[in-house]
C-alpha cells in the first residue's frame, strides 16, 4: 500500500521515527567526518613541528661544521650527525641532493630501489612550484598510513643545497580508541532517544489525530432529520479551530435549510389539504344548488302535494349538509396531531376495549395470557384499532365467509398489533400510496383514515406495514416499543 494511503496517525508516527533515525545517522556521520579531519590536521601539525625542530638542528650542524656548506658535502656533513639528529628527535630523516638523488639516510638499512634512492619527478616539480618550498605526500603502505614531507635545505644565504625528507607514520590508535568509546556512548544516547521518540511519536500522533477523529465522527453522525450538536473550540489547537468553525457553520446552514424545507413541506401539505377540502365541499354543494334551482322553478303553493315535495326537498338538503359535516369531521381528525402522552397502557386490554363496539360475529381477537404494556396514548391506540378494523369490515363486505382477526403479540423489545382479513385485497401498485392523505380505493370516504393511523404510530416511534393480495386478503402489522 502507498505510504500516502495510510492513516494520518500512522504517517505522523513513522515520519517522526524516520526523522529521529535520520538525524542520528547524520550526526554520527558528521562526527566521524569531523574526527578524520581533526586527525589529519593533528598529524600535519605534528609533522610541521618536527620538521621545524629538525631544520633548526640542521642549521646548528651547518654553523658548526668544518665542511663547506654545499650539495657535494652533504654526505660528509651528515655522515654521523644524521644519527644524532635521529636520536634527539626520535624521527627518521633522509637527505637528497637537488636532483632527488639519495645522499644520506638515518635508517639502519634500506633497499636500493627507485623509491628510496630517487625522489619521483612529480615531487621535484611540485617542490619547485610550492610557494612555501615544501611538499607533503600522503600514501598507504602495508595498511599503514604515512605522511612524507619534502623541504629544501639551505645555506646561510638561503640557497638550496639539498632536500630533506621526513617520513611520518600516522598512528591513530589512541584517537581510534577515543572514537570507539565516544561512538559507544553516543549509540546508547541514540537508543534512548529512539525509544523516547517512539513513545513521544505515539502519543503525539494520537493527540494530533484525536481532534480530527472527533470531527470525523461528528460529521458521520450528522443527519438532516435531527438537531446536530456543535463542537467546542475551547480545547482545540490553532490548526484545528478553522476546521471546527467550518463544521459548526455547516451545522447552522444545515439547520436553516432543514427549517426552510420543513416550512415548505408544511405549506405544501396545507395547500394540498386546502385543495382537497375545497374539492370535497364542492361535491355536495353542486347537488344542493341544483336542488334549490329545481325546487324554485317547480314549487306551486296551490299544488296539493306541496308538503310532500317540501319534505323531500328538505331531506335532500339535510343529506348534503350531513355529507359536508362528515367531510369537515374527517379533515379535522386528520389535521389534529396526536398528543404524545407519557402514559403506560395495557395493550391487550385497550385493544379488547376498542373491539367491544364492533358487534361482528366474524371478528376474532387473539392474544397471549400475559399482559403487554407500552407507552402509548390510550385514546389514539383505540383510534388506530378502530380505523384498521373498519377498513377490514369494508374490505370483507360481500364476501361469502368473511373473517377478521386482530392479534396482539410481543417480543423482548416491541409490541406487534396485526389486523388480518380475507377481503378484496389491495392491488400491488397501490401499496406505496395507501397511506397517503386523500388516496382511497373505495367509492366513499375521504382517504384520510390510514394516513391518520400512520401519523399516530410514527409519533409514538412505531411503524406500520402492509401485506395484501387482490381477492386474497390484507394484513396490517403495527409495531411499536414496549415498556
Amino acid at each position: 500500500m502507498n505510504f500516502l494511503q495510510h492513516s494520518l496517525r500512522f504517517r505522523i508516527f513513522i515520519s517522526m521515527i524516520i526523522l529521529v533515525l535520520g538525524a542520528s545517522v547524520l550526526i554520527a556521520g558528521v562526527t566521524i567526518l569531523q574526527y578524520k579531519e581533526e586527525a589529519e590536521d593533528l598529524h600535519l601539525e605534528k609533522l610541521e613541528r618536527k620538521e621545524k625542530a629538525i631544520h633548526s638542528n640542521i642549521e646548528y650542524v651547518f654553523r658548526n661544521t668544518t665542511y663547506p656548506i654545499n650539495t657535494e658535502s652533504l654526505q660528509l656533513i651528515f655522515k654521523e650527525k644524521i644519527f644524532e639528529i635521529q636520536e634527539i628527535h626520535n624521527e627518521e630523516l633522509i637527505i637528497y641532493d637537488l636532483n632527488g638523488v639519495l645522499q644520506k639516510s638515518s635508517f639502519a638499512s634500506f633497499y636500493s630501489d627507485t623509491t628510496t634512492q630517487q625522489i619521483p619527478e612529480y615531487i621535484l616539480d611540485a617542490l619547485e612550484e610550492a610557494p612555501e618550498r615544501k611538499v607533503v605526500e600522503r600514501f598507504t603502505l602495508n595498511g599503514q598510513r604515512y605522511q612524507s614531507s619534502y623541504s629544501y635545505l639551505t645555506d646561510s644565504y638561503f640557497k638550496p643545497i639539498g632536500i630533506l625528507n621526513l617520513p611520518y607514520i600516522e598512528d591513530d590508535g589512541f584517537m581510534d580508541r577515543e572514537l570507539r568509546e565516544f561512538m559507544g556512548k553516543l549509540s546508547q544516547v541514540y537508543i534512548l532517544m529512539l525509544l523516547s521518540a517512539i513513545v513521544l511519536a505515539y502519543f503525539l500522533s494520537n493527540n494530533i489525530t484525536r481532534s480530527l477523529k472527533s470531527i470525523s465522527n461528528k460529521i458521520l453522525a450528522t443527519s438532516f432529520e435531527k438537531t446536530n450538536p456543535k463542537i467546542s473550540t475551547d480545547d482545540a489547537s490553532v490548526e484545528i479551530k478553522p476546521l471546527i468553525k467550518a463544521y459548526n457553520q455547516m451545522i447552522d446552514e444545515l439547520e436553516e435549510s432543514a427549517n426552510q424545507l420543513a416550512k415548505s413541506e408544511r405549506e405544501a401539505a396545507w395547500r394540498q389539504m386546502a385543495r382537497q377540502v375545497a374539492h370535497e365541499i364542492k361535491n355536495p354543494l353542486t347537488p344542493m344548488r341544483l336542488t334549490l334551482q329545481s325546487f324554485e322553478r317547480s314549487f306551486d303553493p296551490k299544488d296539493k302535494e306541496w308538503k310532500n315535495k317540501l319534505h323531500d326537498f328538505c331531506e335532500t338538503l339535510i343529506q348534503q349538509i350531513d355529507t359536508m359535516n362528515s367531510i369537515a369531521g374527517a379533515f379535522s381528525s386528520f389535521a389534529k396531531m396526536p398528543a404524545q402522552q407519557d402514559e403506560v397502557v395495557n395493550v391487550k386490554e385497550t385493544v379488547r376495549l376498542a373491539l367491544e363496539i364492533f358487534k361482528d360475529k366474524n371478528l376474532r381477537f387473539i392474544h397471549s395470557d400475559k399482559d403487554v404494556f407500552a407507552k402509548f396514548d390510550k385514546t389514539q391506540l383505540i383510534r388506530v384499532v378502530t380505523n384498521l378494523v373498519k377498513n377490514a369490515q369494508q374490505a370483507t363486505e360481500g364476501i361469502e365467509s368473511p373473517k377478521i382477526v386482530v392479534e396482539v403479540l410481543a417480543d423482548d423489545k416491541d409490541v406487534y398489533l396485526k389486523v388480518i382479513d380475507n377481503g378484496c385485497g389491495i392491488a400491488e401498485e397501490n401499496h406505496q400510496r395507501i397511506f397517503e392523505p386523500k388516496f382511497t380505493t373505495k367509492t366513499s370516504g375521504m382517504g384520510l383514515g390510514l394516513g391518520m393511523v400512520k401519523n399516530i404510530i410514527e409519533t409514538h416511534k412505531g411503524s406500520i406495514n402492509l401485506s395484501s393480495m387482490v381477492n386474497k386478503g390484507t394484513k396490517f402489522t403495527v409495531q411499536f416499543p414496549k415498556v
